[in-house]
């Protein structure tokens, strides 16, 4: 198993003492990875380029991004583009994308998705004159409902948005078995692959997706976003960019100058995750795989705890009900106000969000509050002392 203790030493955050549930929004960074951007910012570097070791050092770091991230996601490096954001680069993508489409296309999409891969299609549906199809999910089971996905599917559909894990309920979704479907009919595939690859190693050709997006500040790293996209299709998309810049794939997606610092924090968020496999390969991909495993066996492990000892807890009702789910849990707390709980933890050095964090469509299925419901989501350097800090302050307060 992940040896906790060391991996704890490794980031500062947690010197000061306070407990994180909130990793589903954000994990906090290692100290390898604020080093590599540090050291990133203050050796020479200027625009890419071969003639001096600024440039050169620019160059070098790019490349090895791409060689990390190609690992992290098992595909090519030259199919993937950095962005600001998973957001960014859906409407980015929506908009390139869209470009192929006419009046009375249709496109589908997941109610149980985050916004940011549900709004930008819609957007950009409602520009082309292209019909919405939804995707429903059942709101008891929290699963996606593959009769509906079958029933929405045709000849029209030009591309079916998926969501591999869901941010707010953990709910893995049966990605491979819809982008077959979706293949079939001759339709892209776009996933949502933020929070299910902080939890799971993406494999992008074994889930048969031909765009999937992740966000580095999820598994360790800096805050941008990452879009991996099925070998030779960036090369079919034209986007919008400036006169002078490329017309070379994945460049010519990344509009000005690229922000080497968080690329270095990048490709050591991969390198760090890649250093915590039990057993070691050469090969930095097989240990990616090992590590991921192992990390999330273990917060599988917490999740079961703290499903049995929260759910003992008068009041408690936990909604993350899916049989494939990550070691995140969307809790209720009846007629208790999960804002004030959250603000209760805080005071209690435990960091754990109340909300419905931008998965409108899901929120708005389940019939949740506006204030939406305690989200608690575990990360790797979280240990069984904070799930005991955890589950005694959330029974002091709830039964206060």
């Amino acid at each position: 198993m992940t040896d906790i203790k060391h991996i704890r030493k490794d980031f500062p955050a947690l010197d000061n003492g306070l407990a994180f549930f909130d990793g589903p929004g954000g994990t906090q960074t290692p100290r390898a990875v604020a080093d590599a951007i540090h050291q990133a910012m203050l050796a020479p570097l200027s625009n890419r380029g071969t003639r001096t070791v600024a440039e050169t050092n620019a160059e070098r770091i790019v490349g090895e991004f791409r060689l990390a991230m190609a690992d992290f996601l098992n595909t090519e490096p030259d199919t993937l583009v950095h962005g600001r954001s998973a957001t960014q680069l859906t409407f980015d993508f929506s908009r390139h994308i869209a470009k192929h489409w006419n009046p009375g296309d249709e496109i589908v999409l997941c109610r149980l998705g985050h916004d940011s891969n549900v709004r930008p299609w819609v957007i950009a549906a409602a520009r082309a004159g292209a019909v919405v199809r939804w995707i429903d999910f059942d709101p008891h089971t929290t699963e996606v409902d593959l009769d509906s996905y079958r029933s929405v599917l045709s000849e029209k559909t030009r591309l079916v948005a998926l969501t591999a894990a869901s941010n707010l309920l953990g709910t893995i979704s049966p990605i491979a078995k819809m982008a077959h479907m979706a293949h079939e009919l001759g339709a892209l595939v776009y996933v949502d692959g933020v929070h299910y690859a902080a939890h799971h190693a993406v494999d992008l050709g074994a889930l048969g997706a031909d765009f999937l997006v992740c966000s580095p500040y999820k598994f360790l790293g800096p805050h941008c976003g990452v879009l991996a996209a099925r070998p030779g299709l960036l090369e079919e998309l034209s986007p919008d960019k400036l006169l002078p810049s490329t017309n070379v794939a994945p460049e010519k997606f990344e509009l000005g100058t690229l922000p080497y610092e968080l690329l270095s924090g990048v490709t050591a968020a991969v390198n760090y995750i890649a250093s915590l496999a039990p057993t070691r390969s050469v090969h930095r991909r097989e240990n990616l795989i090992r590590a991921i495993e192992n990390i999330e066996a273990r917060a599988l492990h917490l999740r079961g705890r703290l499903e049995r000892e929260l759910g003992a807890i008068p009041g408690v009702q936990i909604l993350s009900r899916a049989k494939e789910r990550t070691s995140t849990l969307l809790i209720d707390l009846g007629d208790r106000c999960p804002v004030a709980c959250s603000d209760y933890l805080a005071c209690e050095n435990i960091s754990v969000p109340a909300g419905t964090f931008y998965a409108y469509e899901a929120a708005k299925r389940m019939e949740l509050p506006a204030h939406g419901c305690l989200r608690i989501g575990l990360a790797p350097y979280v240990n069984d002392e904070d799930v005991d800090r955890l589950v005694h302050a959330m029974s002091r307060y709830l039964r206060a």
